[in-house]
C-alpha cells in the first residue's frame, strides 16, 4: 500500500529541492558576482515615471473606471466570440441569436463608453 505512495514523495522531494536549491543559487550568485553602487537615480520610484506627490489614498478619476469597464467589454467580446465561432454549426440557429442579444449588450455597454467620453484622451 505504501509503495502507492512513492511517487507522490519522489515529487515532493524532487519539487523542495529544485526550489532550495534555485533560490540558494539566486542569492549566491547575486552577492557573488553583484556589483553594488547605489545612487539616486537607482533608488528613485520606477513604478509611474515620477515621485509620488499625494497621498495613497486619492480618489482616482472615473475615467479609470470607464477605461476598466472598456477592456472588460472587449476582453469578454472576445473570450466568447472564437468558442463560438468554432461551434456555430452545431448550436444552429438559436446559439446564432444568443450571441446577437451578447453582442447587443456588448454594443450598449460600448456606445456607454463613447457617451461618456471614455475613447477621448486628454
Amino acid at each position: 500500500m505504501l509503495e502507492l505512495y512513492l511517487p507522490i514523495l519522489i515529487f515532493i522531494v524532487v519539487g523542495v529541492g529544485v526550489g532550495v536549491v534555485s533560490l540558494a543559487a539566486s542569492v549566491g550568485i547575486g552577492e557573488i558576482l553583484g556589483v553594488r553602487k547605489p545612487d539616486s537615480e537607482k533608488n528613485s520610484p520606477f513604478e509611474c515615471g515620477f515621485e509620488a506627490f499625494e497621498d495613497a489614498r486619492m480618489k482616482f478619476d472615473v475615467r479609470y473606471y470607464l477605461v476598466a469597464i472598456l477592456f472588460i467589454i472587449f476582453d469578454l467580446e472576445i473570450a466568447f466570440f472564437f468558442p463560438w465561432a468554432v461551434v456555430l454549426d452545431d448550436i444552429g440557429v438559436y446559439g446564432f441569436w444568443a450571441m446577437m442579444v451578447f453582442l447587443g449588450i456588448l454594443v450598449i455597454g460600448f456606445i456607454y463608453e463613447w457617451r461618456r467620453g471614455a475613447l477621448e484622451w486628454e
